[in-house]
C-alpha cells in the first residue's frame, strides 16, 4: 500500500460528509431490496437448518437443538426481540426483513461522503443496489443467518476508518462494525481488522492511536462472549478452535476457488462440490466484478483522484474472502458475501464509468442494457429456483415426520441418523444425536442407506412423495407396541 501522504490525504472527508440526496439514494435502493426480496422468497418459508440451531436457542422454538463450536451468539442476539416471545415464523421473517434492510443502510452509509470525494456521488447506492441484486443476498434477506451482517459491519467499519480526523462518532462506527462482524464470525472479524490495523500503521494519513484502539476494542468486544463460552463449554479457546475445524471438515490448505465457483448457483451448501453443475450465466458475476473492480480504479486515478479508499476496500474484501477460498473445504455462495460487499464499491465506481460512455455512445448504451437486464433474469431466476428447492426440501422434513408419527414416536423421543437428523428431529419435537452416541435412539432416519447393526431388526418404514426419494425411518419395536397398547 502507497504511503505517500499527499495522494491519500486527497480523499479525506469533511466532519460532516452531508450528501443528503446521495443519502435518500442509498435509502431507496435499500427500501427495494427489502420490498424485492420480501416479494421473491415467501415469509412463510419454513426455518432451515441453520435457522432452527439458532432459533431454538429461545423458549417458544424449543426444545434447543446441538450448538456447536463454529456458531455464535450473534444470530440469536439478533432474533431474540421476535424469537424470545414467539414461535410465528412469519413475524420472524418480516423482523429479519427489516433488519437486513436497516443494515444495508448503516452498511453503504459511511461510504456516501467517499464516493462524494471520488465525484461519485451516486456510487454508494449504485454498490448498495450490485451487492442487493445478488440472489443470495436477497435469499438470505429474511433468513436468521449471520453472513449479511458480517458484510455490512466490515462495509460500515472500513467506511468509518477513512474518515478524515475522526470524532468519537467515527471511532464508535468503526469498533461498532468490527465489533458486529466479529460477534457474528469471530474467523471475519479478524480477517476484516488486519488490514484495517495495517493501514492504521503503515499509511501515514491514517496512522493514529485511535484508528488502532478501535480497530482492537472492537474485535475484542465482539469476540467475548465467543471467549467466554469456549471457556465454559469447551474447555478453552483452543479446544474450541479444534472442535470447530473438526466440525468444519479440517480447516486445512484448499483450493476452494472452483467449488465456490460452481456454487454461485447453488446449492446454499456445496459440500462436496464434486458433482456439482454451473447453470449458463451463473459465472457472468466472476467475470464482471473483477472488469468492473479494475474499471473503477482505473478512472478514480486517470481522473487524478486517490485510489488509497478504493484499494483499501479492495484489500478489506480480499482478506475477508481469501480464508473462504484457501482454507475452507466447500463452499457456500453466503460465505463470499463479505468480498462481494466491499468490492461492490470499487465496481459501483466503473459501472458509472461505463454509463458515462453509454451517454455518448449508442452501442455502449445497448451493450449496458442488455448486460444489466441479464444480470437481474439471472439473479431473479436463481432466487425462484432456490426457493422452491427449499420449499420441498424442508417439506420432506415434514414427511419423515408424520412417518415417525405414525410409528408411535411422540416426545421424549430421540432420533438419530444422516446430517439431516438435527431438522427432522427438531420437525418432530424430539432431540437428535449422532449414530456413535451411546444414548438409545427411539427411532433412525435413513436415506438409500441400511440402518446401523444395533437397528437392523427394526421395523422400517419407507417415506413416501419426498422431494429428496429414497428415505424410511426404522422405529425402535417398543416404540411401535406402546402405541398400538394405546386405546
Amino acid at each position: 500500500m502507497r504511503t505517500d501522504v499527499r495522494p491519500v490525504v486527497a480523499h479525506a472527508l469533511p466532519p460532516d460528509p452531508g450528501g443528503v440526496r446521495e443519502r435518500g439514494g442509498v435509502g431507496a435502493v435499500c427500501a427495494a431490496f427489502v420490498v424485492v426480496a420480501g416479494v421473491l422468497v415467501p415469509l412463510g418459508l419454513p426455518l432451515g437448518w441453520d435457522e432452527i440451531v439458532y432459533a431454538s436457542r429461545f423458549g417458544p422454538y424449543g426444545p434447543g437443538v446441538p450448538f456447536s463450536a463454529p456458531r455464535t451468539r450473534g444470530v440469536p442476539l439478533l432474533l431474540a426481540p421476535v424469537a424470545s416471545w414467539t414461535d410465528s415464523v412469519v413475524l420472524l421473517r418480516l423482523w429479519m426483513t427489516a433488519l437486513a434492510g436497516g443494515a444495508l443502510y448503516l452498511g453503504f452509509r459511511p461510504w456516501v461522503g467517499v464516493m462524494r470525494a471520488l465525484r461519485r456521488p451516486a456510487g454508494a447506492a449504485v454498490a448498495a443496489a450490485l451487492y442487493g441484486s445478488l440472489w443470495f443476498a436477497l435469499f438470505y434477506a429474511n433468513s436468521a443467518m449471520p453472513n449479511h451482517y458480517t458484510a455490512m459491519g466490515a462495509l460500515a467499519a472500513t467506511g468509518c476508518f477513512l474518515r478524515r480526523d475522526p470524532g468519537r462518532a467515527a471511532y464508535a462506527g468503526l469498533a461498532a462494525g468490527l465489533a458486529v462482524v466479529t460477534l457474528m464470525r469471530p474467523n471475519d472479524g479478524a480477517a476484516v481488522a488486519l488490514p484495517l490495523f495495517a493501514a492504521a500503521l503503515l499509511v501515514p494519513a491514517w496512522r493514529g492511536r485511535g484508528r488502532l484502539v478501535a480497530v482492537a476494542a472492537g474485535v475484542a468486544a465482539g469476540a467475548v462472549p465467543w471467549v467466554v463460552e469456549a471457556w465454559l463449554r469447551f474447555g478453552g479457546v483452543a479446544r474450541r478452535l479444534s472442535e470447530a475445524s473438526d466440525t468444519q471438515g479440517g480447516m486445512r490448505p484448499v483450493l476452494s476457488l472452483k467449488a465456490h465457483l460452481t456454487a454461485l448457483d447453488g446449492p446454499l451448501l456445496c459440500r462436496p462440490c464434486t458433482d456439482d453443475t454451473m447453470a449458463p450465466g451463473a459465472a457472468a458475476w466472476w467475470l464482471l466484478l473483477p472488469l468492473l473492480v479494475a474499471l473503477g480504479l482505473w478512472t478514480t486515478r486517470r481522473a487524478g483522484l486517490a485510489t488509497a479508499p478504493l484499494r483499501l476496500a479492495v484489500a478489506v474484501g480480499a482478506s475477508a474472502a481469501l480464508p473462504y477460498l484457501f482454507l475452507v473445504p466447500y463452499a457456500a455462495p453466503r460465505f463470499l458475501l463479505p468480498g462481494y460487499a466491499l468490492l461492490a464499491l470499487p465496481a459501483a465506481v466503473g459501472l458509472l464509468a461505463v454509463a458515462d460512455r453509454a451517454r455518448a455512445s449508442r452501442l455502449v448504451r445497448v451493450a449496458l442494457a442488455v448486460v444489466l437486464l441479464g444480470h437481474a433474469a439471472v439473479q431473479i431466476a436463481q432466487v425462484r429456483t432456490h426457493v422452491s428447492v427449499q420449499e420441498r426440501a424442508r417439506a420432506d422434513w415434514q414427511r419423515i415426520s408424520a412417518v415417525l408419527r405414525e410409528g408411535g414416536v411422540r416426545p421424549p423421543c430421540l432420533i438419530k441418523g444422516n446430517s439431516l437428523a438435527i431438522p427432522v428431529a427438531y420437525t418432530a419435537g424430539c432431540a437428535s444425536a449422532a449414530m456413535a452416541d451411546p444414548a438409545p435412539a427411539t427411532a433412525v432416519i435413513l436415506r438409500r442407506a441400511d440402518p446401523p447393526h444395533w437397528a437392523r431388526e427394526w421395523p422400517r418404514r419407507p417415506v413416501p412423495d419426498t422431494y429428496n426419494p429414497g428415505w424410511s425411518v426404522a422405529v425402535r419395536p417398543e416404540t411401535a407396541v406402546r402405541r398400538d397398547a394405546r386405546p
